[in-house]
């Protein structure tokens, strides 16, 4: 008889365990809760506040503020020559005519926007972004969209898929029930 060598069955390695684990070990017995649902909120939770720390990374990046991306992304989101008039603009943001003109002041005088008044109504005032204003707001993007990069990395397209159909579904539940 011969000597056979053995080989040990192949072994899946063990999950990783994250926060979200650990925050259900610890609460486990303590308070009643669905295990599942407990682990996909506040997932979710975490996830949304890696994003905006991603988001305030694309800032600092860019050396901008916060409602200084929000007002020139809004103008951007229009297409070239990134226009639209101020009242429109500050009803978006659900800003006063007050609120507005302070911070459109400011992203006038750092070189971010320009104001005019419109050519067919000469009360209305038009804001555009200047060619660095889209430089800035791009710039913020580019970093946004590393930070959001890295954070999906680990799924697949086929896995992308399937969580966006998910939250998605989530989502149209909770709007549909409040109405928004």
């Amino acid at each position: 008889m011969g000597t056979e060598a053995v080989t040990p069955p192949a072994t899946t390695p063990a999950p990783a365990e994250d926060s979200v684990d650990r925050h259900i070990a610890r609460w486990t017995g303590k308070v009643p809760f669905d295990v599942a649902t407990e682990a996909v909120i506040t997932r979710i939770q975490l996830l949304a506040k890696h994003v905006s720390h991603g988001k305030e990374r694309a800032l600092a990046e860019t050396g901008l503020q916060a409602f200084e991306f929000e007002t020139m992304h809004r103008l951007a989101s229009r297409g070239a020559p990134w226009r639209a008039p101020s009242s429109q603009l500050a009803a978006e943001l659900l800003l006063s005519p007050a609120g507005m003109t302070g911070r459109l002041d400011t992203l006038e005088r750092s070189g971010l926007v320009r104001r005019t008044r419109a050519a067919g109504d000469r009360r209305r005032v038009d804001v555009e972004l200047t060619e660095e204003g889209h430089r800035r707001w791009s710039e913020a993007m580019r970093w946004r969209g590393i930070a959001e990069a890295e954070m999906i990395h680990p799924l697949d397209d086929t896995d992308r898929q399937a969580l966006a159909a998910l939250l998605k579904r989530m989502l149209l539940q909770v709007e549909t029930r409040d109405g928004t």
